[in-house]
């Protein structure tokens, strides 16, 4: 079986991987569950699966360091599970490259829809009929490919990654608020304390060679972010 609507699940707790597949499998997932990290790995990036469930608390190679491992050559999105209550696991994942998180113990309802909205962001870019190329200054963005430039060069986005900045660029030289992008890219309802849409800001920002400060993408101030319609200068460039 190929990747249509089948699920890995990597986790060494073998009744919550029976729990998960058994609330999967009616909404029309099929579940591979493996319970190591190694052997995760090696099913993660071989390109039968739609998604990965991926908890950090792993047995030899941890959730760290297959995601990493997995970002190293793959897009595939990842559902990152985490201890409740450890902020640093969720901000370390996201900055890895985790297209968002669940803490344990979970609502089994959260655990689908947060896959069916990770799943819906992938597949956005490949259901328009016609998709339009968005240039802002120095940067390009592709929907038919969910291709990135940047002066030319290719920028490698998550699929959240991608989602966040295709709304930005859509609505360049306008505030987005927080709302909005968490609602939108993330497909959940806003909370104050959930930082992640702000991880995922910073991630863009790096891979598009922005200051801590925001040469394209800018924060406003208790409202949201807003993609700047000027050209930022060069970093090296000379006087």
């Amino acid at each position: 079986m190929k990747n249509v609507d089948r699920i890995l699940v990597i986790d060494d707790d073998v009744e919550l991987c029976s729990l998960v597949s058994e609330y999967l499998r009616p909404e029309g997932f099929h579940v591979e569950a493996v319970h190591d990290g190694k052997a995760g790995l090696t099913r993660a990036v071989s390109g039968d699966h739609l998604l990965v469930v991926l908890d950090v608390m792993l047995p030899g190679l941890n959730g760290f360091d297959v995601l990493r491992r997995i970002r190293d050559g793959s897009r595939i999105p990842v559902l990152l599970l985490t201890a409740r209550g450890e902020d640093v696991d969720r901000i370390v994942g996201l900055e890895i490259g985790a297209d968002d998180y669940l803490p344990k113990p979970f609502n089994p309802r959260e655990l689908v829809a947060r896959i069916r909205a990770i799943l819906r962001r992938s597949r956005k870019g490949k259901e328009q009929d016609v998709p339009e190329v968005i240039h802002v200054g120095d940067v390009e963005l592709d929907p038919a490919t969910r291709s990135v430039l940047h002066r030319g060069k290719p920028v490698d986005l998550t699929s959240v990654e991608f989602a966040l900045l295709q709304v930005l660029l859509r609505e360049a030289g306008r505030v987005v608020t927080r709302e909005a992008l968490v609602d939108e890219v993330l497909g959940r309802k806003f909370s104050p304390f959930d930082r992640s849409i702000d991880m995922h800001v910073s991630k863009v920002r790096k891979k598009l060679g922005d200051s801590d400060t925001g040469d394209h993408i800018k924060t406003v101030r208790g409202t949201g972010y807003i993609f700047a319609l000027t050209r930022p200068k060069a970093k090296n460039a000379t006087r």
